[in-house]
């Protein structure tokens, strides 16, 4: 790998580091949200000088030094990776969010501890936000819960706000009583029979309840406006927050807050330490740091946050050490008291606990086993339980999940008339498909870039055949390149317009995707709120492929549905035996692997162009997009992909991305700060990026052409749903390709680097990729030393612990 002319070290340099927050004890350092997009005015994350200020060694494909065999740095509790930026709340790195979850840019604009800091301007919140809205019921669970402690427990009772109604509505549709359909927006037709259950095999579980897509936050009544603001301004709090607050709260809002002012944190963007200043104002002494409402509240917030981080759940201890450093004396009574309030799930090794039995998974309570000796024996075989933490939501979805996976594995029957398209496939690794798909209701299939032919070829095959066969990408530009592989336009959609149905086939009378076989790509982008919902829409019988790398970030959202089903072996796995081509190909299979590789690159498909400091790395970034690659490769400016670590610092998302318009569209920003011609990601919702250009701007919002398809942003969404897009973080680029890729890495990028980051991001260019390298020794050792980030999820256990049709035999 050569240079391109004209690329030149520079001169050497460093970062500002500066601070920021990630949740305290949830081990998600490097996690999917690390590279959330960035917010404005915001604080600059950390940067690692180690290398910045050291002259860096030209490196190459052909001559890459080992790594240095040093632990990687282990932040402190409130330490965080280096791009944790974000905004608006989302639980995703491509989501205009993180921010509200407590980051930096939220805690410069929200209240302060004394409640005297200027609020920013309030986003409309996102649907995840909106899950929150259950929360208004607090008062009304805590009651009922209180009330039924001692009686038997129902299957689920415990659940609460938007989980209740969903499962009773489901139940309701299992029973008959309703039509699948009468739950959508349109005018319902007349309830019909109900699809009766396969019974070829006894062991197929049940349908289970799922959780449904957030809803969409009804418009704040003024005088429930004016009654959370009086309540706002007697704690100090900025008046902006009314609004977020009864979107989250409901219209009793002002009510809540005053007889419980920590319920405040829920509110996007409120730290402890603020909410702990508003509850001081207004109740006085009448409050301290063991307050129940405090203490729940924290519990709360620190599972929230834990789900941006991609878990699903907590280890209570991690939990209680959290809570000890926030000035919690009992932070085991604490646990117990959320647990009984609802505001959390308690699980042991993945199965579910009572809250009467928190107190024994907290070890205590067991005084009476342990006076007669009973149970010792059988405990000391017995590896001993891990208690987690969970929020309602996430519980269900996984056990949802698990259920509609086992019941699609259980209900499918063998296909014997697939042996001749078997035959005709393009690869052996396509074939292997083919026939395993035909013979399981759920199959795994992983493979890089090139495998992607395989799945296009199973779709044709099925096709074919006569069946209803759908492929669904993560992004648009996985969709149009999905569609070309298969030769079909209609065989290709977007798994967000699938389940929104402004895709796809559509639903059948009992409210099923009118379907024979859906074959995911991109499966690790799939979190398992999306999941479950994309399962319990698959009719009995269907079957379901999940296609994608394991080697590339994880999902946006919470949890890791494609890696616990290879984990738990819960279905068939067919791992691609087609080698990506050429010099990127051969360099991004290596780093899948922990190798660096040395690669040959005649054709200058790889170039690693050396800088000293960041503001040279945005210099020689602006010179590859605008000169060096459009004249060596006749690829346009437009096609051309920026990829960095963080949104802050000096060669940020932000940073280059000014440098980049200044360049290549320069202008004044007219529309809200946009320009026609200017390249923008358009974030709809949460785990969604969508590339698009500006094209104008009137009354009804920003109008951009997104692939395409025009899209209209209104006014209000502009500034939390939109940024300039000539520069990307990792996450953001998953699932998308460019002919060109330009990787920037300066000194302060270095603790920000993972494997699994640097094999996303070198993946992403199909014909030429440059690196602008400035972290020494610190890139070969992330490839080697620093794996993806575990995530504490349930779902593996969870699939483990279900019956099979070889167990039902």
């Amino acid at each position: 790998m050569t240079a391109l002319p004209g690329e030149t070290p520079g001169t050497v340099g460093t970062d500002t580091p500066q601070d920021t927050v990630s949740p305290p004890d949830t081990g998600a350092e490097g996690s999917a949200h690390a590279d959330a997009p960035e917010a404005p005015g915001a604080t600059e994350p950390p940067g690692d000088a180690a290398g910045a200020g050291e002259p860096a060694a030209e490196v190459s494909g052909t001559d890459v030094a080992a790594a240095e065999d040093r632990p990687a740095e282990v932040p402190d509790a409130e330490a965080g990776p280096a791009d944790t930026d974000a905004e608006d709340g989302s639980a995703d790195d491509d989501a205009p969010a993180e921010e509200s979850a407590g980051s930096p840019e939220a805690d410069a604009d929200a209240v302060t501890a004394d409640g005297t800091a200027e609020a920013p301007a309030v986003p409309e919140l996102s649907e995840a936000q909106a899950e929150l809205a259950a929360q208004r019921e607090l008062r009304e669970r805590i009651e009922k819960r209180k009330a039924e402690k001692t009686a038997p427990i129902v299957a689920g009772t415990g659940l609460s706000g938007t989980a209740a109604e969903l499962l009773a509505a489901v139940r309701a549709v299992e029973s008959g009583e309703k039509s699948g359909t009468a739950f959508f927006d349109s005018p319902a037709p007349a309830p019909a029979a109900r699809r009766p259950e396969p019974a070829a095999n006894a062991a197929q579980p049940p349908r289970a309840s799922v959780p449904a897509a957030a809803p969409t936050p009804q418009a704040a009544s003024p005088e429930a406006l004016d009654a959370v603001r009086a309540v706002l301004v007697a704690g100090g709090a900025p008046e902006a927050l009314a609004r977020p607050a009864v979107g989250v709260l409901g219209e009793q809002a002002a009510e809540l807050l005053r007889t419980d002012p920590w319920q405040l944190l829920a509110v996007p963007g409120v730290r402890p330490e603020q909410a702990d200043g508003f509850a001081r104002a207004l109740l006085g002494d009448g409050c301290g740091p063991d307050d129940g409402r405090r203490t729940a509240a924290l519990i709360g917030w620190l599972l929230e946050r834990a789900a941006l981080q991609g878990h699903t759940a907590l280890d209570a201890g991690a939990v209680r050490a959290a809570l000890a450093e926030r000035a919690v004396g009992d932070p085991d009574a604490a646990v117990r008291n959320a647990v009984e309030e609802g505001v959390a799930l308690v699980f042991r090794e993945g199965d579910d606990l009572e809250p009467d039995d928190a107190e024994a998974a907290d070890g205590e309570g067991d005084e009476e086993g342990a006076a007669d000796g009973s149970g010792l024996a059988e405990d000391a075989d017995r590896e001993p339980a891990q208690v987690l933490l969970g929020l309602d939501r996430y519980a269900l979805a996984e056990e949802s999940l698990a259920d509609g996976l086992a019941r699609l594995v259980n209900a499918c029957e063998k296909a014997a008339d697939w042996a001749e398209a078997a035959a005709s496939a393009p690869s052996p690794s396509a074939a292997e498909l083919i026939r395993t798909t035909a013979a399981a209701g759920l199959v795994a299939h992983s493979g890089g870039e090139a495998a992607r032919a395989e799945p296009a070829a199973l779709i044709a095959a099925a096709r074919g055949l006569g069946l209803r066969a759908l492929g669904a990408t993560h992004s648009e530009d996985g969709r149009r390149r999905l569609a070309a592989a298969v030769g079909d336009p209609d065989t290709a959609v977007a798994l967000a317009g699938l389940l929104s149905g402004a895709q796809g086939p559509g639903r059948d009378e009992d409210g099923a995707l009118a379907l024979d076989l859906l074959v995911v790509l991109d499966a690790p982008q799939l979190d398992v709120e999306n999941a479950a919902v994309l399962v319990e829409a698959l009719a009995d019988g269907a079957r379901l492929v999940l296609s994608g790398d394991p080697g590339v970030l994880g999902s946006a959202g919470a949890g890791r549905v494609f890696a616990d089903v290879l984990a738990a072996r819960a279905c068939p796995q067919v791992v691609s035996r087609t080698p990506d081509p050429g010099p990127i190909g051969e360099l991004v299979t290596g780093i899948g692997i922990g190798e660096l590789n040395q690669v040959d690159a005649p054709g200058k498909e790889v170039v690693i162009v050396p800088v000293r400091d960041a503001g040279e790395a945005v210099h020689r970034t602006v010179q590859l997009v605008a000169d060096s690659v459009p004249r060596a490769f006749s690829i346009p400016a437009e096609e051309t992909q920026v990829i960095t670590v963080g949104h802050g610092g000096a060669s940020g998302t932000r940073a280059l991305n000014e440098a980049l318009k200044q360049r290549l569209n320069p202008g004044p920003g007219r529309f809200g700060g946009f320009d026609p011609g200017d390249r923008v990601v358009h974030v709809p919702a949460p785990g969604r990026t969508v590339p698009g250009v500006v094209r104008s701007a009137d009354a009804e919002g920003l109008r951009l052409d997104c692939g395409g398809v025009p899209v209209v942003v209104p006014q209000e969404r502009v500034e939390s749903s939109v940024r300039h897009g000539w520069a990307l973080s990792a996450h953001q680029a998953a699932g998308m390709r460019w002919p060109a890729a330009v990787v920037v890495l300066p000194g302060d990028a270095a603790q920000g680097l993972s494997r699994p980051w640097v094999y996303t991001a070198f993946g992403r260019g199909e014909r030429h990729l440059s690196v602008v390298h400035g972290v020494d020794q610190a890139l070969p050792h992330a490839v080697a030393h620093i794996p993806a980030q575990e995530r504490t999820t349930r779902l593996r256990p969870l699939l483990e612990a279900l019956p099979t049709p070889d167990a039902a035999s």
